[in-house]
């Protein structure tokens, strides 16, 4: 994922960390310290415990404890993700990533069409180890007394323990919400997915995760939350792009890169001046075509190949000198939804088709959707 950075390893899936998770750890500290004593007050009612406040409200001692509870928040999110990466991994899905940002964190895997027996103990899982995590945590408030004799330090203990155990029920709990693509979304979509298709599956489940997101949203207008908002955000957004995806690996599942690809194809020379290509493309209404030299593809020259140099400078220049050398090519029997994610993920518009080193078409975005509405007919 971009702005992200890698931090380590775990069980073999690297453990990513996106420049969100930073500003969102100050701010987090910042709450959790500024609320400290409504808080304590809130776990002494909450666990029958008492509280010791010597330490919590001391100096800078409670935006110190905010910054503790914000990571140990954060490990528990961790544990959520990695128990569906396992999961999934046990499955046969390989996992990319896990990375920890503003809103929690999440697994990148190769998951292809949603396999609805592989989903639901997937999704499950992630909630069951947030609830785990919280249950041991608000065991460890009652051992307290018995590991330490100073009031103090056993408030200090309490506090974070008992939020930590707090905040992961809570997300247990917010997660099973049946708002996709929340994890409880997911369960909804895999139990749907038993009595009819797939993306009809998804759409519901998606259109259910919308409605959610309206109601966050105006409950965060209403009480001038911002973060409430964010979520919401967050929800309408991930359920609309996941149900547009599913929707494409659904309609394109059999569908290879040779049977919609675009043939003949209008090909240029390395030593055809810039000026002609810019032409071409007015005349054809084509952004891109391939290079080829001996029958042999050697480069792509596209609008955004051309936008890189200024006007004055194209008057002198051949295709060779501003292409794109050893472009990303697909076989005529890779799936077309192969093309897809290779188009999303490095915004291309267009990929050529190759077999033994020879062009044969080439296979557009546009094509992609023209080929998927015809499939919905």
């Amino acid at each position: 994922m971009e702005g992200s950075f890698r931090i380590g390893r775990l069980f073999g899936i690297p453990i990513l960390i996106h420049y969100s998770f930073i500003l969102v750890i100050p701010l987090f500290a910042w709450i959790i310290g500024s609320q400290i004593t409504l808080t304590t007050e809130m776990l002494n009612e909450l666990f029958l415990v008492p509280v010791d406040t010597t330490l919590i409200t001391t100096g800078y001692i409670p935006y110190l404890l905010g910054t503790i509870v914000a990571f140990g928040l954060f490990a528990g999110v961790l544990v959520h993700e990695l128990a569906h990466s396992l999961v999934a991994r046990k499955k046969g899905i390989r996992i990319n990533s896990i990375t920890l940002m503003i809103f929690g964190g999440i697994a990148t895997m190769d998951e292809g069409v949603p396999d609805p027996k592989a989903e639901l103990p997937m999704a499950l899982v992630g909630p069951i180890a947030s609830l785990f995590v919280g249950l041991v945590c608000c065991g460890i408030v009652y051992a307290v007394p018995a590991v330490t004799t100073n009031p103090a330090i056993a408030g200090v203990l309490i506090f974070i323990f008992g939020y930590l155990g707090v905040l992961n029920i809570i997300l247990f709990a917010f997660n099973l919400l049946p708002a996709f693509p929340m994890d409880g979304g997911r369960v909804l979509r895999a139990w749907l997915a038993t009595r009819m298709p797939l993306h009809r599956a998804t759409k519901i489940a998606a259109d259910i995760g919308k409605g959610f997101a309206i109601v966050f949203g105006l409950i965060g207008l209403f009480f001038f939350s911002p973060f409430l908002i964010l979520i919401a955000l967050f929800i309408y957004i991930g359920a609309s792009m996941e149900s547009t995806a599913v929707k494409y690996s659904y309609l394109l599942q059999d569908v290879t890169v040779g049977d919609m690809m675009s043939s003949p194809v209008i090909s240029v020379s390395p030593t055809l001046p810039v000026t002609q290509v810019i032409t071409m493309m007015y005349s054809s209404k084509h952004l891109g075509f391939p290079v080829v030299e001996r029958d042999t593809l050697i480069g792509m020259v596209t609008l955004a190949d051309v936008n890189r140099m200024a006007s004055i400078d194209r008057e002198a220049m051949q295709v060779r000198d501003i292409m794109t050398r050893d472009p990303i090519t697909l076989p005529p029997t890779a799936p077309v939804i192969d093309a897809l994610k290779i188009m999303s993920a490095r915004n291309f518009g267009r990929i050529p088709v190759v077999h033994d080193g020879k062009i044969l078409g080439i296979v557009t975005r546009t094509d992609i959707i023209k080929v998927t509405e015809l499939k919905q007919i």
